[in-house]
């Protein structure tokens, strides 16, 4: 991996400050509009149903296994905030429906941590590699502003990252 990158992985929660802040939208076709409000509310509840897998996954344990839980758990809560973010700089709010992502998200943590360790793990990588795929898609399929994409991007490369990640815990004893 580049050294950039290396160091990016590492960056949890990216510093914001009001000059990260805007109104979007203005002056976009409808249909533009439609499928990048589609886009965003996807990302957001999927992020959300993440963020609580990690959340259930998590031990009272203090092992290297929790503190990555820890830290993806953040990232994810992270990138749930950017999706909110851009869903309201649209002057849109996030699906009514998102409450059924944070039950599945309990179901896949909750059960894989009883699972045990390698289950955690397992689970970890499938949904991470699902969401790449689907980050992938999103970015290929929507006519995203700059901003909104760079962010969609930055959070899909952290995506590629915790694959990676659960992985070689998965190969280590």
């Amino acid at each position: 991996m580049e050294r950039g990158k290396e160091k990016e992985q590492n960056i949890i929660r990216s510093e914001m400050d009001m000059n990260n802040f805007s109104f979007r939208g203005d002056g976009m076709s409808l249909e533009r509009r439609r499928k990048i409000k589609k886009g965003l509310r996807t990302l957001h509840t999927l992020e959300l149903m993440a963020q609580n897998i990690y959340k259930f996954q998590i031990t009272r344990e203090i092992t290297d296994l929790n503190q990555y839980l820890i830290t993806a758990m953040c990232n994810e809560m992270s990138h749930y905030q950017d999706f909110q973010v851009k869903l309201y700089e649209y002057g849109w709010k996030p699906s009514i429906f998102r409450w059924m992502f944070w039950i599945v998200g309990f179901c896949f943590g909750f059960f894989s941590k009883i699972l045990g360790r390698k289950m955690t793990l397992r689970t970890g990588i499938w949904v991470e590699t699902l969401a790449v795929k689907h980050y992938g898609e999103l970015l290929n399929d929507i006519d995203w502003d700059d901003d909104t994409r760079a962010v969609v991007e930055r959070n899909w490369d952290n995506e590629k990252g915790h694959v990676s990640r659960w992985k070689s815990l998965l190969l280590s004893p």
